[in-house]
């Protein structure tokens, strides 16, 4: 039998010693995993400056997939002119160290972005500079770990016969590896370690699993390599001395975690400082890229100069009259760390509220640092509109504060989701949405104008000044705007003032109504396609997002 001069070398080299076949079964496995892994994890250390959006989730995973493309080129051609498990386990091993060190090079880099993507700042140029670079540093893990699959199907295959068999085998197993990296990292191991060590176990799993194959192979070019998990453990330590992300300027940082769901800060604004209309001693409830503020609280301050007052005024939008005794059960969507229920405790004493909040760690930083820990206060963890399904009817006001560009989930939007809110109210019951539009865009609130219409038979609008949110107010009952107005004549003279001093500010800040033709189903809900017309005009300096409250 005569051999090509290919299999000639393939069999010159594999006359070294060999890992076994499961081995190599395992590798892949272990690669799967990292591939995926990494991927999540990459969203997660992006997403603390530039936040968890479609858009953003849509960069990442085709930035995953040119480079896998890019590394499944190079890994079969690499697999071809050098057929050898030694240098297979030394690419997997550079691969883990890369992608170990992804964020301890990105680092500085994303502090930079941070700085870039500030509150009041945003810089353009320096955002998109970085964001370059952070492409780049992350192709060469990802790029590497794409040469993974051809190579070890050209290792494994020894007989024609039976190569699709083999392929399938590994394929399957690589599969089976990122269905595990897609979950792991989300659900356990980012929420129980943190991102910086979650690239580390990962790193280190697929290090481990290629340095022992080397052993196995070339025991000497092992002992080589290994001062690539000392260099992995140490860049490590000095990443996880700091924070994720500086507060903000004029605050100071007291809290940060990271979630299943969000990257969570807790900062007080600082003495002699006003920051998003706070006053010092403030503190603040910040997300993600922290481009909003999602809750404020002070012991001292219980009016926000912000779109959560406003909530206040929504029962008042019923014919007259209608007081403050008639509000004795509320339900919150999108709860956060509780202002809404803090005001509606203060004002009316302790009635019944049902909070729902999708995010357990959001609700741990309520309770430690927003005193969200009034008795009156049922606290649902669950999603906004399954959350809503099993609690009973009979509410005064369901607030919807759940809506935050870009981030509206959009079976939130609906029509049939507001028919749900509308059985859940009380039969003079009343909803009210905080929606954020940009400065010249309305379109979002205008359709959102629309849907609320095809549900109850009156819908008013109110301009949160000094934002870019407008409050859209459904009633069940058949409703006028001047209805706040004379319920505010009407009010005791008793009333707490914050509700007084709200009801007057709403009712100067009422806008006529413009309805669009868009209505928005469970069918048919393209939210996302305003959200990211909006966001164009944000970053090209066309338009302007609301900065403060969901």
């Amino acid at each position: 039998m005569t051999t090509s001069p290919a299999n000639h070398a393939a069999m010159q080299t594999q006359s070294q010693a060999e890992a076994p076949r499961w081995y190599l079964y395992l590798a892949t496995f272990v690669a799967g995993l990292t591939t995926l892994g990494v991927e999540m994890a990459t969203s997660r250390l992006i997403g603390a400056v530039l936040g968890t959006s479609d858009l953003v989730w849509a960069a990442v995973i085709a930035l995953v997939l040119v480079y896998l493309t890019a590394g499944y080129f190079l890994g079969g051609r690499l697999a071809d002119r050098r057929p050898s498990q030694a240098d297979f386990f030394r690419l997997m091993a550079w691969a883990a160290l890369t992608a170990g060190l992804l964020p301890v090079l990105a680092r500085p880099l994303m502090l930079q972005m941070a700085a870039a993507f500030a509150l009041a700042d945003l810089n353009l140029l320096v955002l998109g500079a970085v964001g370059l670079t952070v492409a780049i540093l992350f192709a060469v893990p990802v790029t590497l770990l794409g040469c993974v699959s051809p190579y070890v199907i050209r290792l494994a295959v020894s007989d024609v016969e039976t190569a699709g068999a083999t392929a399938g085998r590994l394929y399957a197993l690589s599969t089976a590896g990122s269905i595990l990296g897609t979950f792991a990292p989300a659900l356990v191991m980012i929420p129980a370690v943190g991102t910086a060590w979650t690239f580390a176990i990962l790193a280190g799993g697929l290090m481990t699993v290629a340095l022992l194959g080397l052993v196995r192979v070339q025991p000497r070019r092992a002992w080589r390599l290994g001062w690539m998990p000392v260099v992995l453990l140490v860049a490590l330590v000095l990443v996880i001395r700091g924070p994720v992300k500086p507060a903000p300027a004029g605050t100071r940082l007291l809290y940060e975690a990271e979630t299943q769901y969000n990257y969570v800060q807790v900062v007080e604004v600082e003495p002699g400082v006003i920051v998003s209309r706070q006053q010092p001693g403030t503190r603040l409830l910040l997300l993600n890229e922290g481009q909003g503020v999602h809750s404020v609280y002070h012991p001292d301050i219980l009016q926000t100069q912000a779109t959560w007052d406003m909530f206040l005024a929504a029962p008042y939008f019923n014919p007259p009259p209608y007081g403050p005794d008639a509000v004795d059960h509320i339900a919150i969507i999108g709860l956060a760390a509780g202002t809404i229920a803090h005001q509606y405790t203060e004002v009316y004493g302790p009635l019944a509220i049902d909070g729902i909040e999708i995010d357990p760690g959001i609700v741990e930083a309520g309770r430690r640092y927003f005193g969200m820990t009034m008795p009156n206060l049922n606290v649902i963890v669950d999603d906004g509109r399954y959350g809503l399904s099993r609690l009973g009817g009979g509410y005064d006001l369901i607030a919807i504060d759940a809506y935050r560009v870009p981030y509206i989930p959009w079976h939130l939007t609906t029509v049939e989701f507001f028919e749900e809110v509308r059985d859940h109210l009380a039969p003079d019951g009343v909803v009210m949405i905080n929606v954020g539009r940009a400065a010249s865009d309305r379109r979002l609130v205008d359709a959102m104008t629309a849907t609320l219409l095809a549900v109850f038979p009156s819908v008013h609008a109110i301009d949160v000044p000094y934002s870019f949110n407008t409050m859209l107010v459904g009633t069940r009952l058949e409703s006028d705007p001047g209805n706040l107005t004379a319920n505010l004549g009407l009010l005791p003279a008793d009333v707490h003032p914050l509700l007084r001093d709200t009801l007057a500010l709403a009712a100067q800040a009422i806008v006529a109504i413009q309805p669009s033709a868009i209505v928005f189903t469970d069918d048919q809900a393209p939210v996302e396609t305003l959200i990211n017309t909006m966001i164009f005009e944000f970053v090209t300096g066309q338009g302007n997002l609301e900065q403060v409250g969901d």
